[in-house]
């Protein structure tokens, strides 16, 4: 029989963890949360860590419709859903912006980048609101993912840049490398892989998924090995469609540690933010249920694995939080059919026919045809409201004739009014929630187009994401630390509920009004 617990008068005080002086926030690009488990037993390194050492919410989602990179990162600190952010889509992210040219770069590929069209703040205003001597880095190999996590905040922010293959930074954020980024990227690790290859980590006979698939990667290089090419500045370029560049990534931020100082003093709490966005690259290339993804989250295990442990060389682990995310899912490519996901009634759907009638008829009754737009796919935008007001036409009545016609598409599941959305049980309906957490009704966003589970809109010749569904919203939401209560938590869980926890666990307060909340069971 156990012992009975003294008496509070006489037991010792009780110990709070301290402080984190360093909170490591890790987004990997398009992580579907059951890689945790499907690849459980062959995970040795840095994901084995968190999946036994985390508060691992194996419920966990990116809750809102448009599953793409901008929106994804844009929620992860800030707490907020994209319709609170302003970032909507991948179009409408981060590019496409004024004063804000790449540092070292005249190629057009590397298009200026800058966080402009951002609302609001996230936690590292807040952390530097508590402590104006915080001290932030954010690395990824996109543009996207390095800004959006940090928001509008002028900090140390790096991407890799393909045309140099180099890590660099825009004019937004300042006017010149600092001296620890140009020694980094002297050391031209890119070029390092020229005349390699990529082969498998473990013996053939660890993978079930089949290697010669040949719908993958457009029918191109679909089997192992992958060779690099010989050219070093080729070889540099490529970098980002094979595994190596994750490895780089973790390698520029431990530099940066190192050299900003990051996490050394007691006296405040530091931001590492960090993008891996090779698990995207080779997504789109081969799909969530090849062999190349197989081998490639295991390599990012044994990467992390490295990482950490360098990192808690450098930093007392007991100050340390980790957190980790995915910026959104990933479902199989329809020519496929996945051995691993039921994608079998999966379509690759066309509503070009439906969509030129549509704009006849407005034309027919006095509408200017470009009164309209279709964003992504899936989103009909009212461009010219005048229009319809000067022939006399509802919008939402004419719109709602393309909904119907949409809507006898073989593979369209609903076409659904902003505005009738809005009236849903969005606690019972989860596709009319993730919408309404993208536009506000009554807003440009007229018409959304739902898809059925698996289907792609076409020409659906690459693996992809972005629907609501759940394969392309269930992403791994963990935290790990002295501050959290490590195990396996169920029940859902959003990511917009990270921040909020990483900030209770640090000590500060929002600036604003969050979507999200604390999760408490992750507080020890």
């Amino acid at each position: 029989m156990a012992s009975s617990p003294p008496p509070a008068a006489q037991r010792g005080p009780l110990v709070a963890s301290p402080r984190p002086t360093l909170i490591v926030f890790i987004t990997v690009d398009q992580m579907r949360s059951d890689y945790f488990q499907r690849f459980d037993k062959q995970l040795t390194g840095g994901l084995r860590r968190l999946f036994d050492s985390s508060a691992f919410f194996v419920d966990g989602y990116q809750d809102h419709a448009i599953t793409e990179t901008a929106p994804g990162h844009s929620a992860t600190m800030s707490g907020r859903f994209p319709v609170h952010t302003g970032i909507t889509m991948n179009s409408k992210g981060v590019n496409g912006v004024p004063d804000a040219a790449i540092i070292g770069s005249s190629d057009p590929s590397d298009a200026p980048a800058s966080p402009v069209r951002f609302q609001g703040t996230t936690l590292t205003d807040w952390l530097a609101a508590a402590n104006p001597a915080t001290r932030v880095l954010s690395v990824s190999r996109k543009d996207r993912g390095a800004i959006l996590p940090i928001g509008r905040s002028k900090r140390d922010v790096y991407w890799w840049t393909a045309s140099n293959a180099t890590f660099s930074t825009s004019r937004y954020y300042r006017d010149s490398l600092p001296p620890w980024v140009q020694r980094f990227n002297a050391r031209q690790l890119g070029q390092q892989h020229a005349g390699k290859a990529w082969t498998l980590l473990l013996p053939e006979n660890a993978y079930p998924e089949p290697d010669s698939v040949p719908a993958e990667n457009r029918g191109a290089n679909f089997t192992f090995p992958h060779l690099v090419s010989v050219d070093s500045q080729t070889a540099a370029r490529s970098a980002g469609a094979f595994p190596w560049l994750d490895e780089i990534t973790l390698q520029f931020a431990l530099d940066g540690v190192n050299a900003l100082g990051l996490g050394d003093s007691p006296a405040r709490a530091d931001m590492l933010a960090i993008s891996l966005s090779t698990t995207d690259a080779i997504g789109h290339a081969y799909g969530p249920d090849s062999r190349e993804m197989h081998d490639h989250i295991l390599r990012l295990d044994r990467y992390l694995g490295v990482f950490f442990d360098s990192l808690f060389k450098l930093r007392d682990g007991r100050r340390v939080v980790v957190a980790l995310t995915g910026d959104h899912g990933m479902s199989p490519l329809p020519a496929i059919k996945s051995t691993i996901y039921p994608n079998h009634d999966a379509k690759v759907v066309s509503i070009t026919r439906e969509w030129r009638a549509f704009r006849a008829r407005l034309v027919a009754a006095g509408v200017d045809s470009t009164a309209v737009a279709i964003e992504d796919n899936a989103v009909v935008v009212e461009t010219k409201p005048e229009a319809f007001t000067h022939a006399g036409v509802r919008a939402d009545s004419a719109i709602e004739s393309f909904a119907r016609d949409a809507r006898r598409v073989d593979g369209v599941l609903r076409a659904d009014l902003l505005t009738e959305l809005a009236k849903d049980d969005t606690t019972r309906d989860a596709i009319a929630r993730r919408w309404l957490h993208m536009f506000v009704p009554g807003g440009d966003a007229r018409l959304v187009i739902t898809l059925t589970p698996y289907s792609y809109w076409a020409p659906g010749n690459s693996p992809t994401h972005g629907s609501p569904h759940d394969d392309d919203a269930h992403v791994p939401v963990l935290f790990f630390g002295d501050g959290v209560k490590a195990g396996h938590y169920t029940g859902f869980v959003r990511v917009v509920d990270m921040a909020p926890t990483l900030a209770a666990i640090a000590g500060v307060k929002p600036l604003e009004q969050l979507d999200g909340r604390m999760l408490t069971r992750a507080i020890r």
